[in-house]
C-alpha cells in the first residue's frame, strides 16, 4: 500500500440520526474505491463497517468504525459513527479525531434532533461540516423541504452545491452547479453519465451557482476582487473558496446520494478528495501543556490512542491516529499515561475487520495496531525525548444508570474485569463501585445503551445477569438544635465496657459563630470550647466536633473514639442509612471508670448519642437534583412539559432553538430514573436531553416519610 504524506490524508467522520443510511452510504464508498467487490446490506448484517455480533443482532452500528479509501490519489480515512443518541460517544470521539464531519441527512424526515444534536457537537470543536441529503429514492423524499428546514435550523451558510431532478422512485438525475453539468444514473447507479444542463432547469442552475460563487468568493480577499471584477470565478478558484469556507465554517454545501442505489456517491468522494480541508490545513490540537502539535512528519513520533476494541481470535485491537512523525513498523514508544513503554510490532490501515499490513504511517493518518502491552483509550504514545499529552475527547455526563449483579455471586469478580474490559472499548459506559450505596452502578446514555451492554455480556462473555433499580443517594441533616447523652455499660465478668457522653447537635454552615449558650426545656448549658475539629465529608459537607469537656469528665485520649463514634453515623445516618452532613456536635459532659473505659465504650457511646440527638434535631432528607434541558419538537412540547410536572419538575424556562423548543427545569434524580425511555416514547425518538448535578435540596413530606417507612421495613428485614 502506498505511504500517504500529510499533504494527501483526509479525515472525515460520517454523521446522522439513526437510520439516515450512514452504513448503507460507507459500504457505496467501499464499493467505489475498490476496497469491496460487492456491497452488503444492514438487513442482511453483512455490512464492513457494522460487524460486532451485537449490531448483525439490533440492525444498528453501537461503535464508531474506521475505514479508508484511497481515491483520486487521495487517502480518506473515514469514521462511520453509530446514530442513535444513546451511542453520541462515537460521533464525538469521531468528530475529535477527524478535520471534517459528513452529516447524513434522510430527505424523507429532513432534519431531526439527531441532526440538531451532531452539528452542535461540530460547532463546539470547530469542525467543517457538510450535508449528505440521502434517500432521494425515498417515497417520501422532500429535497426542497429538507434544505429549507437546513436553512431555518443552520442559517443561509448552508449553500446547494447538487440538488435532484425529482424524488421519491423516479430519482436518477440531479445537477452539479459547482462543474455545471447533470448527472444520470443507470437502474443499478455505479458511473454517471455526465451531460450538459437541460435548458429547461438552466436558470435554476445559473441561480444556485452565482450562490455558491458568491459564498466561495467571500472567504478570500483576492477571490472577492476577483468575483467584482469578472462577475465569476473558475472552477479550481471555487473549491478554493469553499475549502477554506469549510475551515472557518462559514459554509456548509449539500450534496445529493442515494446511498442504496449508489447514485452521487462518486461525485460526493471527489468532493471529499479534492476540496474538503487537509490535515495541514486545519488547526493545530494542543496538548494538555497549551503546546500546539503540527503535523509535521519529520517532527518527533507521537499517537493519540482514540479506541479500543476486543475481537475475537485477536483480541485488543487499539486505534490511534499519528500526531506528528512518522511512524514505522517496530517503533519503541513510551505511554506518557502509563509510564510503560510498548512496542509497535505491527501497525495496519483498517477497514472495518479487513486489516491491510503497513510499514509506516505519516503524521495526520490514522491506523490500528496490536498485542500492547499497557494501552488505554485516551493514552498518548512518543518516541523518547517527547513530551506531548493529549485529552482529545470529552464524553457527555452519563443520562441513565442501573445497579449491575450476577445471577451467581460466584461471578462477581468475572463481571468486574467485563466491565472495565467494556468501558476501555464504550468510555460512556461508567461503572462505579459504590461503597454509599453498595452496589455496582452502571451508567450510560439511555436505556438502549445499557440493554446493549447487557446483550453483550451475556451473549458474548456468557454471563448471565440483570439490571435492578439504582438507589439514590440521599443525604440526611438536622434543623434545629437537640441534646442527649448516652451511657454504653457492659459486664460480662473480668474489664466491662463503660462510656457516657453528652452532647447537643446543631445544623453547620459556613461561617457560623463558636457555641456559647444552649437551653432546652428550663435548663442552660453554658459551652467552654477547648478545641474544634472540623471534618470534610468526602459526599460532601462538613462535621464540626466541638470538645467543651470541663474538669476532666472524659479523658482526652478518648475523644477521637467519640469522634470515629459520630463519623460511624454520620457514613450511615440515622434515618434511612443514607450519609449525613452539615453537623455541629458539641461534646460537654461525660463520665468514665477507672477500670472499664476504653475506646470502643466511648464510640458506642458516641454513636447512639448522636442517633438519639439527631432523630430529635427535626431531621430531614435531602435527595439529589439535576439541571435538565430538554431538546423538544414544538408540536411535542405541552406533552413533555406536562410529565416533567408530573415528575417534581420545577420549570426554570423555555427557549426556541433552530426549529425546537428547549426547555430547562430542576429535576429530582429519584424522577430521572426511566427519563430516556418515557421521552422518546413521548415524541417518537425525536427529543433528546441533558442533565448535570445542581444541588441537594430538601425532601417533600409525604416522599419523607415514604422514605422512613421502607427504610424501617428494610431494617426489620434485615
Amino acid at each position: 500500500m502506498k505511504v500517504y504524506n500529510s499533504q494527501e490524508i483526509k479525515n472525515i467522520a460520517l454523521l446522522g440520526s439513526k437510520g439516515a443510511g450512514k452504513t448503507t452510504l460507507a459500504e457505496a464508498m467501499l464499493y467505489e474505491c475498490g476496497v469491496i467487490k460487492r456491497r452488503g446490506s444492514v438487513d442482511a448484517g453483512n455490512t464492513v463497517t457494522d460487524y460486532f455480533p451485537v449490531e448483525k443482532e439490533y440492525g444498528y452500528s453501537v461503535f464508531p468504525t474506521v475505514f479508508y479509501a484511497e481515491f483520486l490519489n487521495k487517502k480518506l480515512n473515514v469514521i462511520d459513527c453509530p446514530g442513535a443518541d444513546d451511542f453520541v460517544g462515537g460521533a464525538i470521539t469521531a468528530l475529535s479525531i477527524t478535520d471534517t464531519g459528513v452529516i447524513v441527512v434522510d430527505s424523507q424526515y429532513g432534519v431531526e434532533v439527531g441532526t440538531q444534536n451532531i452539528f452542535r457537537t461540530a460547532e463546539k470543536l470547530h469542525k467543517p461540516i457538510l450535508f449528505a441529503m440521502n434517500q432521494l429514492d425515498g417515497e417520501k423524499a422532500d429535497y426542497d423541504n429538507s434544505v429549507e428546514q437546513l436553512r431555518e435550523a443552520f442559517g443561509n451558510k448552508v449553500v446547494q452545491v447538487q440538488y435532484p431532478l425529482a424524488c421519491g422512485a423516479s430519482f436518477n438525475s440531479m445537477i452539479d452547479v459547482l462543474l455545471m453539468k447533470m448527472y444520470s444514473w443507470g437502474p443499478d447507479g455505479g458511473v454517471p453519465t455526465i451531460s450538459d444542463i437541460p435548458e429547461s432547469e438552466m436558470p435554476r442552475a445559473l441561480e444556485l451557482h452565482q450562490k455558491l460563487v458568491e459564498a466561495a468568493a467571500e472567504n478570500d480577499e483576492t477571490l472577492m476582487d476577483k468575483f467584482f471584477d469578472q462577475g465569476s470565478l473558475t472552477e479550481d478558484e471555487m473549491r478554493e473558496g469553499i475549502r477554506k469556507g469549510l475551515v472557518t465554517r462559514s459554509i456548509f454545501p449539500v450534496f445529493c446520494v442515494s446511498a442504496l442505489r449508489d447514485m452521487g456517491v462518486r461525485r460526493m468522494m471527489e468532493f471529499l478528495g479534492n476540496v474538503v480541508p487537509f490535515v495541514n490545513d486545519m488547526p493545530l490540537p494542543i496538548t494538555t501543556q497549551a503546546e500546539e502539535v503540527a503535523p509535521d512528519p519529520n517532527g518527533p513520533v507521537s499517537l493519540y490512542v482514540f479506541k479500543t476494541t476486543v475481537e475475537p481470535h485477536i483480541g485488543e485491537v487499539y486505534y490511534f491516529k499519528v500526531m506528528s512523525g512518522t511512524l514505522k513498523e517496530g517503533d519503541d514508544l513510551q505511554n506518557m499515561n502509563r509510564g510503560s513503554r510498548e512496542r509497535m510490532a505491527q501497525i495496519f490501515c483498517v477497514s472495518g475487520q479487513i486489516r491491510t499490513k503497513v510499514d509506516q504511517l505519516v503524521a495526520g493518518d490514522i491506523g490500528a495496531s496490536v498485542k500492547l502491552k499497557d494501552v488505554r483509550t485516551g493514552n498518548t504514545l512518543n518516541e523518547k525525548g517527547c513530551e506531548y499529552v493529549y485529552d482529545l475527547v470529552q464524553y457527555p455526563a452519563p443520562k441513565y444508570q442501573r445497579a449491575i449483579r450476577p445471577l451467581n455471586e460466584a461471578d462477581a469478580e468475572k463481571l468486574s474485569e467485563i466491565l472495565t474490559r467494556m468501558h476501555e472499548e464504550d468510555p460512556t459506559w461508567e461503572v462505579v463501585q459504590s461503597k454509599e450505596l453498595k452496589q455496582t452502578i452502571v451508567s450510560g446514555q439511555g436505556e438502549f445503551h445499557l440493554r446493549t451492554l447487557k446483550w453483550r455480556i451475556e451473549n458474548n462473555d456468557k454471563l448471565p445477569i440483570e439490571f435492578v433499580e439504582t438507589r439514590i443517594p440521599y443525604r440526611e441533616t438536622i434543623t434545629k438544635a437537640s441534646r442527649a447523652d448516652y451511657r454504653h455499660k457492659k459486664q460480662s465478668g473480668g474489664a466491662g465496657q463503660f462510656g457516657e457522653v453528652h452532647i447537643i447537635v446543631e445544623p453547620y454552615y459556613e461561617g457560623m459563630p463558636a457555641p456559647d449558650t444552649y437551653k432546652f426545656g428550663n435548663q442552660e448549658y453554658r459551652m467552654n470550647v477547648r478545641d474544634t475539629q472540623t471534618i470534610d465529608l468526602e459526599w460532601g459537607g462538613k462535621l464540626v466536633v466541638v470538645n467543651s469537656i470541663v474538669g476532666g469528665a472524659i479523658d482526652a485520649r478518648f475523644i477521637p473514639a467519640i469522634v470515629k463514634g459520630l463519623m460511624d453515623r454520620m457514613e450511615q445516618g440515622p434515618l434511612t442509612g443514607s450519609y449525613a452532613r452539615d453537623v455541629r456536635v458539641c461534646i460537654y459532659d461525660g463520665k468514665m471508670h477507672p477500670v472499664d473505659s476504653n475506646e470502643i465504650s466511648f464510640r458506642l457511646a458516641a454513636r447512639n448519642a448522636f442517633s438519639e440527638a439527631f432523630k430529635a434535631a427535626g431531621p430531614k432528607i435531602l435527595e439529589p437534583v439535576y439541571d435538565v434541558e430538554v431538546l423538544v419538537p414544538s408540536d411535542k412540547m405541552g406533552d413533555v412539559m406536562s410529565d416533567l410536572q408530573g415528575r417534581r419538575a420545577i420549570i426554570m424556562g423555555m427557549t426556541s432553538e433552530k426549529g425546537f423548543e428547549k426547555l430547562s427545569a430542576k429535576v429530582p434524580l429519584k424522577e430521572m430514573s426511566s427519563y430516556s425511555t418515557a421521552l422518546s416514547s413521548l415524541t417518537g425518538g425525536r427529543s433528546s436531553f441533558t442533565m448535570k448535578f445542581a444541588s441537594y435540596e430538601l425532601v417533600p413530606g409525604d416522599v419523607q416519610e415514604k422514605l422512613l417507612k421502607a427504610y424501617e421495613a428494610e431494617e426489620k428485614e434485615d
